[in-house]
């Protein structure tokens, strides 16, 4: 029933128009909202909050400066911008409104924690109905999201085959390769010898705590 339903609405014409319509909704508001956010319109206290003690400003309003800080803002504002132009473009649609589902959820998320409960139950049906949205249109396009879907989930096989001795040596291997990360290498070009001492440190202390 539900395949015959889905059959008839791909193939009508003011279905397809509803999409695009909804594809249009979702870029122009994250288009609009990502403008904001590297216009520096969005977020931010005024001169005034800023000398308010934080104990008498509103969790909404402590967010709102928070998430004035970069590159926090600056990231979910190039996020946006660029989910809003992948939902216009017909050959990355899948994957704009693949991305639209965890920025939005997110943000729908932060709406409920930090909102006043009048603009938390606003924004909840609002955020809310976007992702309704975007569900039907990853489901207008469900024969590619299968493909896709299938080719991620799809067993992937290991090019050569180990023994279990191998196995239970990638913790170590898994240790040393956070260990001689770039950032060990960085702070052993500084400073050999604290980085040495602070190896050894690290490496007597955790002997100790296994004996």
């Amino acid at each position: 029933m539900l395949k015959r339903i889905m059959y008839k609405l791909d193939n009508s014409k003011i279905y397809s128009y509803f999409i695009l319509a909804a594809r249009l909704l979702l870029a122009g508001i994250f288009i609009s909202y990502g403008i904001g956010k590297l216009t520096s319109t969005q977020f931010g206290l005024s001169d005034e909050e800023l000398i308010t003690p934080i104990g008498e400003l509103s969790n909404f309003r402590i967010s709102w400066y928070l998430f004035d800080l970069q590159p926090f803002k600056a990231f979910v504002g190039v996020s946006q911008l660029i989910c809003g132009l992948l939902l216009l473009w017909n050959r990355a649609v899948i994957l704009g409104a693949l991305l639209f589902l965890p920025i939005a959820a997110n943000i729908l998320v932060m709406d409920m924690s930090f909102m006043p409960r009048g603009f938390a139950e606003a924004f909840t049906w609002r955020l809310s109905y976007y992702l309704v949205l975007d569900g039907l249109i990853l489901l207008h396009y469900r024969d590619r999201v299968s493909k896709a879907w299938n080719s991620l989930v799809t067993k992937s096989k290991m090019k050569f085959k180990f023994s279990i001795w191998i196995y239970l040596s990638l913790p170590i291997a898994a240790a040393l390769m956070e260990l001689l990360s770039p950032r060990f290498f960085y702070h052993l070009f500084r400073n050999p010898f604290g980085t040495v001492r602070s190896i050894i440190d690290l490496l007597s202390d955790t002997i100790n705590r296994l004996v």
